[in-house]
């Protein structure tokens, strides 16, 4: 950790942070906080607090007294955790935006993230920039509701293996530009004008919604825009409208439509910058956990498959694909060769690692695979049994045997031709991976691997069952985000 990290007080929740998100952390500049500062949020807070008694889900007003948030000061983050740690959450301060997986991230492991910025007295009624008055107060006090909160948790575990795609970068760094624009009192009109040219341009190229733009949608029209109830008399539980005098106001009105929610909002995108012209309803809390885990099953870390590898390739990320046997192989994706709709090679460029259960394999990390790893995957020709199935004495007539020379046809047209060193198996003693020497790998007439190269790792598998954004084991990679 750097010296900064080092001022920051740790709970018990924090401490267990994968290192990767240690560097979004900054101290809560506290003292930096002006007179005006104070004063922005004890405005805000007097107002809010006296209207959403009447307007806001009952775990709101129950939640700021289990939070530690009075309408008084500006949070400190510290007494914040101390309070927070007695539900199992815990908040962190940030500078402003970060980006979405690293956001989903921190999620996943009961901590809310906080910009330790305030809006300006110019936008006290609402600022399309993250700021303390939105994550703390918004977002803070709903999760005193456990089912609430667990929904929240299990939305970041998933979001964080959401995969995404080059457009959603240039709509992330468009909408951070156009925010800080708009919230900064010395921008030109010139400038804001500008930059939501820019927000519109990027967001009107867009072909096709990625995972992680499908479940930010979700994620905007529940956590931070979500009505609960009935359509004709909701209560608001996101934590945008809680954080915004004009919005929370507006929302329940005849202005706003009204929708049931359901799983097609994940098509629905949402402009940050502007007040939203209709929201969702969810009757329960319950329900919200029922669409998400139907949204959950057509995300590649489920289905597998052909589609899912396509996927993170299209990305350019880092990412993980898991083969049947558990074998995970973690990298850049930069190439998928397919046969009758599966996938039956995978190829990664740059540092990769090779994982079993979320654990890097020992001996299989980026320093072993420093430019980038290749495998077949799918059974051997002439042959229903897959190399994972495979019995001692199949494994014989197969030829696959330490230090015999074998040449192993997959189907599609894949050949590995090498002499096995040694091989590595599960705890239920099922193959994961074989080593060749003189080893050579070809597609038809491609050579996709050279003896020249070196020793050649074959990662075993029948089918990839999973895929999903990031590395498989943390520790295997620095600076993932």
């Amino acid at each position: 950790m750097s010296t900064e990290e080092h001022q920051i007080e740790f709970n018990e929740v924090t401490a267990k942070l994968p290192e990767n998100l240690h560097p979004f952390i900054v101290k809560q500049p506290y003292s930096e906080y002006t007179a005006q500062n104070q004063a922005v949020w004890r405005y805000v807070m007097r107002l809010n607090v006296d209207y959403l008694k009447k307007v806001a889900h009952e775990s709101y007003i129950e939640g700021l007294g289990l939070t530690g948030i009075t309408v008084d000061e500006i949070p400190h983050m510290e007494g914040m955790n101390r309070i927070l740690k007695d539900i199992g959450w815990a908040a962190v301060a940030v500078d402003g935006f970060i980006p979405p997986n690293a956001f989903m991230e921190f999620q996943a492991h009961n901590v809310l993230v906080i910009s330790s910025e305030i809006r300006t007295i110019d936008h006290i009624g609402y600022t399309p920039a993250p700021d303390i008055i939105h994550e703390a107060a918004g977002h803070a006090p709903i999760i005193a509701n456990p089912e609430y909160a667990e929904y929240l948790r299990r939305f970041g575990e998933l979001g964080s293996k959401a995969i995404s795609s080059p457009d959603d970068d240039l709509i992330y760094e468009a909408i951070r530009k156009l925010s800080i624009l708009k919230e900064n009192p010395n921008s030109t009109q010139q400038e804001i004008d500008q930059a939501t040219k820019e927000v519109e341009e990027v967001q009107n190229n867009v072909q096709e919604l990625s995972e992680m733009a499908k479940i930010r949608n979700l994620h905007w029209w529940t956590v931070e825009y979500g009505l609960i109830g009935s359509l004709e008399n909701p209560k608001i539980y996101g934590a945008g409208l809680l954080s915004s005098i004009e919005e929370s106001k507006d929302c329940l009105s005849d202005v706003v439509q009204k929708r049931p929610y359901t799983i097609e909002a994940a098509e629905v995108s949402f402009d940050i910058t502007a007040a939203q012209p209709h929201l969702y309803v969810t009757p329960d809390f319950a329900h919200l956990s029922y669409v998400l885990e139907k949204f959950a099953n057509k995300m590649a870390v489920r289905t597998g498959g052909l589609s899912s590898i396509e996927k993170l390739v299209k990305s350019t990320k880092m990412g993980t694909a898991e083969l049947s046997t558990g074998i995970q192989i973690s990298g850049v994706f930069t190439r998928v060769i397919a046969f009758e709709g599966a996938p039956i090679y995978l190829q990664t460029t740059g540092a990769t690692a090779l994982a079993s259960q979320g654990r890097e394999l020992i001996g299989h990390g980026t320093h072993q695979h420093p430019d980038g790893f290749g495998s077949p995957v799918g059974k051997l020709e002439g042959t229903n049994l897959a190399i994972e199935d495979m019995s001692p004495r199949d494994l014989e007539a197969y030829g696959i045997v330490e230090g015999k020379q074998v040449a192993l046809n997959f189907e599609g047209g894949v050949c590995v031709q090498g002499r096995i060193v040694t091989g590595k198996r599960d705890i239920r003693g099922k193959i994961q991976l074989i080593t060749f020497r003189e080893c050579r790998v070809t597609y038809q007439d491609e050579v996709l691997f050279d003896p020249s190269w070196g020793v050649y790792d074959m990662a075993v598998g029948k089918s990839v069952v999973s895929a999903f954004a990031g590395p498989a084991d943390d520790k295997s990679f620095k600076n993932i985000h």
